[in-house]
């Protein structure tokens, strides 16, 4: 008998006492993951952390009132008393007209696999070796002054979901890592950037060192930043902070925040957001996609949706209750853990590249911004007002001029959406990912 099917049998046997004690319908999630990460700072191991977890949730249903409970315990004692406990926790739990598992008909009979998980085993030695190489690499960059450390990491876990709508599902997923963060330059001019990657196969991970140089070489560049004064110019965000607008955008599109009002979006559905030539994809069974996944936590077979297509906002994300409050079908973006009730979340979440290179994209530019780093998280979600501290590199005559600091910039986000163009360097790094992009008329000023 094999792990997985040990598992299966656990979660058929769990729902089968669920019923038993009273319950209408039932499902139940099991996630066992195990992770290895070493850090290295000033060539010496600073951490070296094994973790190993098992969490096992149910949730129960009585009439169309719902509990969950979790253990990490599955000794037959404390499965015996999470259910008991489920159970009445569902007895005095309010009504909730919009709860409920999927009917049998729309669960997912088969799902692609989608390349999710590595069979490669990192030893401790490796991951060793790797933090030094990038710390390494990054210290001599000429320049560097101090290091904030080196980062490796890998991770796996195995994901089980069973329903008593005949649902049963499971996958495993793996996740490697590398990071560096450097520092540059004396006293009060000192200056701090970083590198990283992340990738389910350790072998699309770039080398070590590379990480490592490139953190040292982006810290170096940013020596001597200045502040510039308030004024009104487009601003360019490098793809590794231009993701974050898509995390605005999904939680914008939320049927949670749809079904309540909270959304800036909220009467916007089947209307233009974004310039025509804009397409936004959502793949969760892409390939090696860090956030692919075979089937979505209610047990339904999700599928690649184009969430902008020319512009026009298509689709809220929804799962179960959000597309019932809303009168509308799933589309698949369940997501949740072992001690709470599923929401949506999106998968591979991605913006299309445009046809420009970056540096025409900034060609006709006389003064900007070009963004590498945001801090804070001042947005609200429900007038989408966006004012965020910033850093980067001002941009005069078309080409990169000097690196700049402690600015922040500020708009609108329904605005900013509007007057967005793409590059056409789309690389996928984060699981939302952009390419470089540009926003014409943001406030910019100096903190």
């Amino acid at each position: 008998m094999t792990e997985k099917s040990d598992t299966m049998n656990l979660l058929d046997d769990l729902l089968a006492k669920v019923k038993r004690a009273g319950a209408d319908a039932a499902d139940a999630v099991l996630i066992d993951a195990t992770s290895l990460a070493v850090g290295m700072r000033l060539g010496k191991v600073e951490t070296l952390d094994r973790a190993e977890s098992g969490d096992l949730g149910v949730r129960v249903f009585i009439g169309k009132k719902q509990a969950i409970a979790s253990s990490t315990d599955r000794r037959k004692i404390a499965l015996d008393e999470l259910i008991t406990r489920a159970i009445s926790m569902a007895k005095a739990a309010p009504e909730d007209e919009f709860c409920g598992i999927a009917p049998p008909d729309l669960i997912a009979k088969q799902w692609p696999s989608a390349e999710l998980s590595d069979e490669q085993e990192s030893s401790t030695d490796q991951l060793i070796a790797e933090a030094r190489q990038a710390e390494e690499a990054a210290r001599a960059v000429k320049g560097v002054t101090n290091s904030e450390g080196a980062e490796v990491g890998a991770s796996a876990a195995e994901i089980t979901l069973v329903a008593s709508n005949g649902f049963a599902g499971h996958y495993r997923r793996t996740h490697y890592s590398i990071s560096a963060s450097m520092l540059a330059g004396e006293g009060t001019g000192m200056e701090r950037d970083y590198d990283y990657a992340s990738r389910v196969f350790a072998g699309d991970l770039p080398e070590a060192a590379a990480i490592g140089r490139e953190a040292g070489e982006r810290a170096v560049k940013r020596l001597g930043a200045r502040k510039m004064p308030t004024m009104q110019v487009p601003v360019v965000f490098e793809p590794r902070v231009g993701n974050s607008l898509l995390t605005h955008l999904a939680g914008a599109i939320s049927g949670a925040a749809i079904a309540r009002g909270t959304s800036f979006l909220k009467d916007r559905l089947g209307e233009k957001i974004f310039p025509a030539n804009v397409n936004i994809i959502d793949d969760p069974h892409r390939a090696r996609g860090l956030r692919s996944h075979p089937f979505d936590d209610e047990g339904l077979l999700p599928q690649r949706r184009k969430i902008i297509d020319q512009g026009v906002l298509t689709t809220w994300l929804l799962d179960l209750r959000s597309a019932r409050q809303l009168k509308m079908k799933s589309t698949g973006h369940a997501s949740r853990g072992a001690g709470g009730p599923p929401s949506p979340s999106p998968s591979n979440f991605y913006l299309e590249p445009g046809t420009q290179s970056p540096a025409e994209l900034m060609r006709d530019i006389k003064q900007g911004l070009y963004v590498t780093e945001l801090m804070g998280a001042g947005i609200n979600g429900v007038t989408g007002d966006y004012s965020r501290a910033a850093s980067g590199f001002w941009i005069e005559n078309g080409a990169i001029a000097f690196p700049v600091s402690e600015m922040t910039i500020a708009a609108n986000l329904k605005d900013m959406f509007l007057n967005l163009t793409a590059a056409d360097d789309l690389e996928f790094f984060h699981g939302f990912d952009t390419p470089t992009l540009r926003i014409e008329g943001m406030t910019v000023a100096g903190l």
